[in-house]
């Protein structure tokens, strides 16, 4: 009762590897001269091929201009993100334009993560 923490026994728990986050975390990010905003936006990243800007702040929740500006113009300055596909990459064919709603004129930028960072992201998860 006087004590000032107690642990939990094992059986009731599983593992718990966002326990050393806040040390890990920093640690990673002063290591790896990264700000923690970027490579919590990578690690959200992480399991998508590609993304567009609308899709990223819909789902991360965060205006597009911020993230546009703040998140993935830096990091793709850095080479932690790419464009996947351009605005000139759709095909010129007849059928795609027929069964696609965007156009060369319309065309949103996909983005992705490089080779660099899902290692950078593979090597957090380690260092959880």
């Amino acid at each position: 009762m006087f004590r000032d923490f107690s642990k939990m026994k094992e059986k009731y728990l599983r593992q718990n590897h966002l326990k050393n986050l806040h040390s890990a975390r920093k640690e990673f990010c002063d290591h790896h001269d990264i700000d923690w905003k970027h490579l919590e936006f990578m690690l959200w990243a992480y399991d998508l091929e590609f993304w567009t800007l609308n899709y990223a702040s819909e789902e991360y929740v965060y205006s597009k201009g911020n993230l546009a500006n703040r998140i993935v113009y830096p990091l793709q300055a850095d080479g932690y993100i790419y464009q996947h596909f351009g605005r000139l990459t759709p095909s010129q064919s007849l059928d795609d334009h027929l069964f696609r709603s965007e156009t060369k004129y319309n065309y949103r930028v996909r983005y992705a993560l490089t080779q660099r960072a899902r290692l950078l992201i593979q090597r957090f998860y380690q260092s959880l």
